[in-house]
């Protein structure tokens, strides 16, 4: 009677566990699937907004039919507006054209060029410059140098991109 009282007790704490166990199972499996849910839409998320970043605008498209013209920039050595101290930067970059007639008219105007990009660069502050979100604002702010004349009613330069080779800022 007494083996007979301890299996009817053992099968009622078996019957008690499982309800526990299946319910903690429930819990388990709905975690798992909230995490994995919201880590795909954060995925989803972060490499949609990469791909749409990356994603070459209208206003910046080149015309593959043609083989890209590229000028390359002597070096620019300057110094920065003062922020701890002195501060200088040294950069290269190449300019990517449109056609080899701008590219004519740059090197026909290089003094104005360079003087026009040396008081661009020493009008700068290292913390301006040194994030990459810098860097493409000066590479944009080049290419609004080009849009002004070199001469009056002169024609405008057409740069479709700065090319950085060389960026330091010591």
């Amino acid at each position: 009677m007494a083996t007979a009282a301890k299996a009817g007790a053992k099968a009622g704490a078996d019957a008690a566990d499982k309800p526990k166990k299946s319910r903690l199972l429930i819990i388990i499996l709905a975690a798992l699937l909230v995490l994995g849910g919201g880590g795909g839409a954060a995925a989803w998320y972060f490499l949609g907004q990469k791909a749409e970043s990356h994603a070459p605008k209208a206003a910046d498209a080149v015309d593959l039919s043609k083989p890209p013209v590229f000028l390359p920039m002597e070096a620019f050595t300057v110094n920065l507006q003062p922020e701890n101290g002195e501060q200088f930067l040294q950069t290269s970059f190449t300019l990517q054209v449109s056609n080899q007639a701008q590219l004519d008219l740059i090197k026909l105007y290089m003094p104005h060029v360079r003087s026009r990009l040396l008081l661009l660069l020493s009008g700068k502050k290292a913390s301006e410059i040194l994030t990459v979100d810098g860097k493409n604002k000066l590479s944009e702010e080049i290419i609004a140098v080009f849009k002004q004349p070199f001469t009056p009613q002169g024609p405008s330069v057409t740069i479709t991109n700065v090319l950085f080779t060389s960026f330091v800022v010591q």
